[in-house]
């Protein structure tokens, strides 16, 4: 006889083995999962967001306040980038420095 459940879909698993939970304090429900890794210049941050699966976030976290990662230094972003979105295949890029 089947068995009907009760209760919310289990969650999503995240579409890279080397991201981890990154738990958010304001709301504990949230579903981030992130890698980061220490580069040269900052650190690289992948993240993604189960409410929000077809996206996938990379940014470069480092101490440029006034001004935007040197033009000479955003190859080798993009090449730690795509070393670890390789599993995935090649992936559209949807939108890059949003600063004006």
């Amino acid at each position: 006889m089947p068995v009907a459940l009760l209760g919310p879909p289990p969650p999503l698993a995240p579409p890279l083995d080397i991201l981890r939970r990154s738990p958010v304090a304001t709301d504990p429900r949230r579903q981030i999962y992130a890698f980061e890794e220490e580069l040269e210049d900052g650190v690289l941050r992948i993240s993604w967001d189960a409410d929000d699966p077809e996206q996938l976030d990379a940014e470069l976290r480092a101490p440029y306040y006034d001004r935007r990662l040197p033009r000479e230094k955003v190859p080798a972003f993009h090449r730690a980038v795509k070393a670890r979105l390789a599993p995935l295949g090649p992936l559209p890029i949807l939108g890059a420095d949003p600063r004006p």
